[in-house]
């Protein structure tokens, strides 16, 4: 009898760590995490980015979900070919305030020769367990996991004491306003007696969960200056785009002091006004490009701004008008509020996370209890939905469980690991189960 060869035992034992690695990665998941995944796969393939969003497919698809776990359902239309879906578990006690969990549908374009995989594919890699798709994390991963946690709560047998409904809502990524702007101030609503709401949050690079009391409100600052034309080769003062170019340079000072707080550790990002450039629009065009030789009469800036909902706006109106387009330099501006910046008692846009908001003890002590930790309370730096709700006075907690996790939202790659999608499943179990349980007298 011939012995086998040391190449062909070490191929064998290749082969066998090979299919004992296979084996391990298939018994992770149970039958049940891995339909979770594949309805989260599911709902990635559904492109609904923008400019055109196939919002039909998407509420199809989230419709026979909610109708596999029993939920009653609502379809809204503020907007044609805009659906906003509604999605109700009722509570043994309809009449108490009820807990709200909104998603967004719609996500940003995507360029996909920049993708490792077609950011529609909603590839997962069996290595990495990473899911690849425009949405994973921004937010479609939310609606599934409010889906499937009800799902299992149900099975377990479990009966909430509020209602607890699912906004899942249109256009939050092009400003919210034939979504979740019109849904707040609607009569449907307004019936729903809303006590919370979960919105959105963000990843986080630790393994802390991040949580968000405030978003900053985005404005549009427009910059035109006007000046005398004249020959390229001529050097003289007061051209428009002279004047255009002081005022940038007065912007991007005060970017700077904002910006050195931020790396010097003293406040944080989201705490700090951020101004930034994002378009210019000067030249005469010609058929090659721009005429170089003629100094244009005309210059113009766009600006995005960003305000932490504690800044009065008339100090940067002042600031404007004093430093950075003074109305003697023949200069003009206009300044776009994009959304509410107090709430309708005059408060600002903050939800307390503290003792006398009598929801937040709540809220993270189901966050422990799932095993997980929160990051100190903080103001998201973007701008979601979220505003809306609190515009209306109601208390909103932005929320994605998504730890150990690259923050990814609007970029190349951007993912989420199966572990984390399909344990952020049992953290919302937790949080569902605690909220619509919740009865404290004062709080109504």
């Amino acid at each position: 009898m011939s012995l086998p060869s040391s190449s062909h035992l070490t191929r064998s034992f290749l082969l066998s760590l090979l299919f004992t690695s296979i084996a391990a990665s298939a018994s992770a998941f149970s039958d049940d995490e891995e339909v979770q995944i594949h309805h989260f796969q599911q709902y990635l393939r559904i492109r609904t980015a923008h400019p055109d969003p196939d919002y039909s497919a998407a509420a199809s698809f989230l419709l026979s979900l909610a109708h596999s776990i029993g939920l009653q359902t609502l379809t809204l239309e503020f907007a044609p070919n805009k659906p906003l879906l509604l999605l109700t578990w009722p509570g043994s006690e309809p009449s108490l305030p009820s807990i709200l969990l909104n998603s967004h549908i719609d996500s940003v374009p995507a360029e996909p020769d920049k993708w490792v995989h077609p950011p529609f594919s909603a590839t997962r890699d069996p290595h990495t367990g990473r899911i690849y798709a425009r949405g994973a994390q921004d937010d479609k991963c939310l609606a599934i996991q409010y889906l499937e946690a009800i799902r299992s709560l149900k099975r377990s047998g479990f009966s909430p004491l509020r209602s607890v409904h699912i906004s899942l809502v249109p256009d939050e990524e092009i400003g919210g306003a034939d979504g979740a702007e019109k849904f707040a101030r609607s009569e449907e609503f307004r019936k729903l007696n809303v006590g919370l709401v979960l919105d959105e949050g963000q990843a986080s690079p630790t393994d802390e969960f991040r949580i968000f009391y405030a978003d900053r409100s985005p404005w549009r600052l427009f910059v035109k200056a006007t000046g005398s034309p004249g020959h390229g080769s001529r050097m003289y003062d007061g051209t428009a785009i002279e004047k255009l170019m002081d005022c940038a340079e007065a912007i991007a000072r005060f970017r700077d002091s904002q910006f050195d707080m931020v790396k010097a550790g003293i406040s944080p990002a989201s705490e700090v006004i951020s101004i930034n450039p994002v378009y210019m629009k000067a030249g005469t065009p010609s058929p090659s490009g721009f005429v170089m030789n003629v100094q244009p009469s005309e210059a113009e800036m766009g600006f995005d701004l960003r305000l932490p909902p504690t800044v009065d706006p008339e100090q940067l109106k002042e600031r404007i008008n004093n430093e950075w387009v003074p109305s003697f330099k023949n200069m003009s501006y206009k300044l776009l509020q994009k959304g509410p910046i107090k709430d309708c008692n005059g408060k600002f846009l903050i939800t307390l996370t503290n003792e006398s908001n009598p929801w937040w003890p709540v809220f993270e002590k189901a966050v422990i209890s799932s095993g997980k930790k929160l990051a100190k309370p903080e103001i998201l730096s973007s701008t979601t939905d979220a505003r809306f709700m609190r515009e209306m006075g109601i208390p909103t907690f932005g929320f994605s469980p998504m730890a150990n996790t690259p923050i990814l939202l609007h970029d190349h790659n951007e993912f989420l690991k199966d572990e984390v999608f399909v344990k952020g499943i049992k953290v919302y179990e937790s949080i569902i189960s605690a909220l619509s349980s919740f009865n404290l007298a004062s709080s109504e």
